[in-house]
């Protein structure tokens, strides 16, 4: 599917034409489109079809997943599997080095629409966190408000992250260690406002994979050097076990995964999930609402 130029959106010229790569871009297609599907992003317009066509908010920050996040969206577009407007946004937060004409002029060279906004963050950060702390919270909360507000101001209906499986699955673990809590990043939710989805297209997708499709495409990598130059983040930590793990038993992240797909809240130990109090034996022997056991193994 990539053998030939007008086939294929810009940000996929250049593109490898070996085999390995094709397989890749197309798991990537591939699982984008089931998450796109199963939860449900695509904004449903048979109650009234005279609605403006939805347009999302693809949030660039210059990383791997960004990168791939943008590209499957734009082939998924180009190929008409996915009828929305894509209009892609980077917040440049102030940072100090942050090389500022770099995604700017990518997109321009990939004929992209875009909005580049510029709001330090990055002195607020470092001026409320106290010495020793990580930066992360404060900065996400800031950014987040800045994108939604973006969104607003451009007419979007969704703001679109690029968060993957990983990304996903060492959230449930950071809440599971340090939040006592079973909770992740949903592939989709309502802002606190309610006028805005957040959607992360890229849950079913594994972080190398990412990895080795922005490094074969050559996309121009912006590192994170804010958060990412703090030592001790509970995430690099959770990241290790994971990787331990993985390295151990190859697969496992992808069984983890899967898991928080396939919940049973009866037999986990939450009385508001499900109503323990209400279950009733039946003298007979004989109950009409069996539970199964789980096998351990």
């Amino acid at each position: 599917m990539l053998d030939h130029d007008d086939e294929i959106h810009p940000l996929f010229s250049g593109a490898p034409t070996s085999t390995a790569f094709k397989k890749l871009r197309k798991r990537i297609v591939r699982q984008t489109r089931e998450a796109i599907e199963a939860y449900g992003m695509i904004e449903n317009r048979e109650a009234d079809p005279d609605a403006p066509r939805p347009r999302w908010l693809v949030c660039l920050s210059g990383g791997k997943d960004s990168y791939t996040l943008l590209a499957i969206l734009h082939e998924l577009q180009w190929r008409g599997l996915l009828p929305v407007d894509i209009l892609a946004c980077n917040l440049d937060q102030g940072q100090p080095g942050f090389p500022a004409t770099v995604l700017p002029e990518f997109l321009e060279r990939m004929g992209v629409p875009h909005r580049i906004e510029y709001q330090d963050t990055y002195s607020i950060v470092v001026d409320k966190v106290p010495e020793g702390r990580t930066f992360c919270a404060l900065c996400s909360r800031l950014r987040r408000g800045n994108l939604y507000r973006i969104a607003r101001e451009e007419g979007c209906s969704a703001v679109v992250l690029g968060h993957h499986r990983d990304d996903i699955l060492e959230t449930f673990f950071m809440n599971l260690f340090h939040g006592g809590r079973l909770a992740t990043m949903p592939p989709k939710l309502v802002n606190e406002e309610g006028d805005l989805f957040v959607y992360r297209p890229l849950a079913h997708v594994a972080e190398v994979d990412c990895e080795k499709f922005a490094a074969a495409m050559q996309y121009p990598i912006i590192p994170c050097d804010l958060c990412g130059s703090q030592d001790g983040l509970q995430r690099q930590q959770v990241k290790q076990i994971l990787n331990g793990w993985e390295a151990n038993s190859p697969g496992r992240r992808q069984v983890m995964f899967r898991a928080l797909m396939n919940a049973r809240p009866s037999h986990l130990l939450d009385p508001k999930l499900f109503d323990f109090a209400g279950l009733l034996r039946n003298p007979d022997g004989i109950s009409e609402n069996p539970q199964e056991i789980p096998t351990l193994r």
